[in-house]
């Protein structure tokens, strides 16, 4: 709900993959917004918000399809500004007498856009052409009575209209991907020079905030703590000890995936911590469960399912325990399919939760957040670099790193590698501007020569990218004598691998994660 006196942003979600990017870039610009489905949110609720701007969101659908996702026409005489994205641009021209048809050429990509300098979107400091990155096969044919077309492509003779008039905008365009050159300063000028906010939403803001939920959702009662050691469940751990203290117990399930040494790690990192720490060695029961296993889907469910039975156990031997928390952020909850959105891959605290979870209830202060917001309140709450900074990990660790069944033998192998990998990126002092960066073992063997020796081994896949939001990636550039050192030590240095290669696809189209 809006936070009590916080500018306010109201997000309309139509079910496109990438929405919550926009909720990103709102935040980035420090104002407060929600996501809410189409489906769920009426004209009387919107009153009651009184948001300071809305912003309707992409989609998947055509405007003029059967049982298309629609608005109340209602909403466009409240006097709230509005901004229509993509999907949300053509549905604001349909509602209001336009009209969309289907596109001669369909735009996908980065597309020169030239832009109207007196719409207030595109300021004094933008220049009249740019990149923006489309993805449309229906455009906007005629614009509605009171508007105006301001910015155009090539093949898009409406890439964007306003009525200034009554504050509503639209782009056919993705300002939200950065891709889009100035998309977020377009976004800023939308809530700074049309909604009037100031920009006031901040992480302490954030940390005071959800401390306050979290006391009041859990009272008295006991809360137990799924923690991994990665940044997500640290910082939410941090959080926790603010908020409920000694009701608070931290139980790491060391399942055997883990990186080299890892688990003594985390467990030296909570040390000194005042919360209850509980370390479980759980190796052979995830790896009973796995056996046999190659479908990664079926890994993540597994591990999830598993992951909660042992938190159950643990629970029990504490005593009656309330509440389980978990590090879910916001790129966890859209891969695993949000809303209207296609479902990417389950990840294990998300998609991969049994239908029946023996607690009064799962608490998730950190949902809607993205990774670097995740990362400043960890700073706000006075986390040391060492956890706020450490590389991102999956909750089912190394089992969706190595391709097909998990073996003994494949997990010595890929924590080996994984461990020379991430020593020589921080060597060469690139470990704080890439996102994320780890190994990966494929099951793929190939003919190689060690010697006079002929080889039948495993080819090893690195994998590293450049993001802020981990919703949208480019692979880094890592040097080549870099990359160099990294397969000519891990060639040598271990076992049953004679070929090394680098991933260098985007996020889209692929995932971050190979599994």
């Amino acid at each position: 709900m809006r936070q009590k006196g916080h500018e306010y942003v109201l997000i309309i979600d139509f079910g496109g993959q990438y929405n919550q990017l926009i909720a990103r870039r709102v935040r980035e610009c420090n104002v407060y917004c929600e996501v809410k489905s189409y489906k769920n949110v009426t004209i009387d609720e919107i009153k009651e918000l009184s948001p300071e701007g809305i912003i309707f969101t992409g989609g998947p659908q055509s405007v003029y399809g059967e049982g298309a996702p629609a608005i109340d026409k209602e909403l466009f005489e409240l006097g709230i500004p509005v901004l229509g994205i993509c999907y949300g641009s053509q549905l604001m021209a349909h509602t209001l007498g336009g009209e969309v048809k289907t596109c001669i050429t369909s735009e996908y990509g980065k597309t020169e856009t030239i832009y109207d300098k007196d719409c207030v979107l595109f300021g004094a400091d933008m220049p009249e052409k740019a990149i923006s990155w489309m993805s449309h096969t229906d455009y906007i044919a005629k614009i509605p009575e009171g508007f105006k077309i301001t910015a155009h492509t090539a093949n898009c003779p409406c890439a964007a209209m306003a009525n200034a008039e009554k504050k509503l905008y639209a782009v056919q365009f993705h300002p939200e991907v950065n891709h889009t050159e100035n998309g977020l300063a377009m976004l800023d000028s939308f809530l700074k020079n049309v909604c009037g906010c100031k920009g006031d939403w901040t992480m302490a803001n954030y940390a005071e905030t959800a401390i306050k939920e979290i006391r009041e959702k859990v009272g008295d009662g006991k809360v137990l703590l799924a923690l991994s050691g990665g940044v997500d469940s640290s910082v939410l751990a941090a959080l926790l000890s603010k908020a409920v203290g000694s009701q608070l117990t931290c139980i790491f399930v060391d399942h055997g995936f883990m990186r080299k040494n890892e688990g003594d790690e985390v467990e030296a990192a909570f040390a000194d911590w005042d919360v209850n720490f509980v370390r479980v060695n759980a190796k052979d029961r995830f790896m009973a469960k796995l056996n046999g296993v190659s479908d990664p889907e079926t890994k993540r469910k597994l591990i999830g399912e598993e992951f909660i039975r042992v938190f159950e156990a643990e629970a029990k031997k504490i005593g009656a325990v309330d509440f389980l928390a978990q590090g879910t952020i916001y790129p966890d909850v859209i891969e695993s399919g949000s809303g209207d959105a296609a479902t990417i891959k389950s990840h294990h605290n998300v998609g991969g939760l049994p239908d029946y979870v023996d607690f009064k209830d799962i608490i998730e202060p950190l949902r809607m957040l993205f990774k670097d917001e995740t990362r400043k309140l960890g700073e706000e709450l006075g986390l040391s670099d060492t956890l706020v900074w450490r590389q991102p990990f999956p909750g089912p660790g190394l089992a969706i790193r190595i391709m097909g069944e998990i073996t003994d033998e494949k997990l010595t192998i890929l924590q080996d590698a994984d461990w020379i990998f991430r020593e020589e990126i921080a060597k060469a002092g690139l470990d704080r501007s890439i996102g994320q960066y780890f190994a990966v073992l494929t099951n793929n063997r190939s003919v190689g020569v060690m010697g006079d020796f002929r080889t039948y081994d495993y080819t090893l896949a690195l994998r590293a990218v450049t993001t802020t939001d981990f919703m949208t990636a480019d692979f880094a550039r890592i040097p080549y004598e870099v990359l160099e050192v990294c397969s000519a030590r891990i060639v040598n240095e271990v076992k049953n691998i004679n070929r090394v290669v680098y991933d260098v696809t985007t996020k889209p189209p692929a995932t971050i994660e190979w599994e």
